[in-house]
């Protein structure tokens, strides 16, 4: 009998994010001198802090290569940032390789096909609930929100508190 995701939350000491489509609710804005720029959720940039200071890994693997995104996670203190990966299963297992971390040990939020790879191959496979059919077929949990709304705060915090570790950082 298959694991239900509240069983794998204990084991978890990884997480994995895409950006557009989870980090960002996957709309890209123009300006008029041809700038693309994203919107985030502080709510989710508060999470992986919080993730973060509890000695979780936090690792982003994103298509878009926009360096706004990655000051922006720099700021947040995560160091492992692949943009601009088209082949992630590449970079996750360069990633996993050198950080002696194991597949059981992850969780991986994505939203697409690009992401569909890397998820197969994860303890927890989770998206926001507006992903594609394909990822929300393979997932093990969906979460209630959307992409750029509070779906990476959603399975962080569950993680946390499963694990008892939500609240013990937040005045650090």
């Amino acid at each position: 009998m298959e694991k239900s995701y509240k069983e794998i939350m204990p084991q978890i000491t990884t997480f994995m994010f895409d950006v557009d489509g989870v980090l960002t609710n996957g709309m890209i804005h123009i300006s008029s001198t041809g700038e693309l720029t994203r919107l985030m959720n502080t709510k989710d940039g508060f999470a992986m802090k919080a993730a973060l200071i509890a000695g979780y890994n936090v690792c982003i693997i994103s298509g878009g290569n926009n360096e706004g995104v990655r000051k922006r996670l720099e700021g947040l203190g995560i160091k492992n940032i692949y943009l601009g990966a088209h082949a992630k299963i590449e970079l996750f297992n360069d990633y996993i390789s050198k950080n002696n971390i194991k597949p059981e040990e992850i969780l991986y939020m994505g939203d697409d096909l690009p992401d569909f790879p890397v998820m197969k191959l994860v303890a927890l496979a989770t998206c926001p609930k507006d992903a594609v059919p394909e990822i929300q077929g393979i997932s093990n949990y969906i979460s209630q929100k959307k992409g750029g709304l509070g779906c990476v705060r959603d399975v962080i915090e569950q993680v946390l508190k499963v694990q008892g570790k939500w609240g013990d950082n937040f005045n650090a």
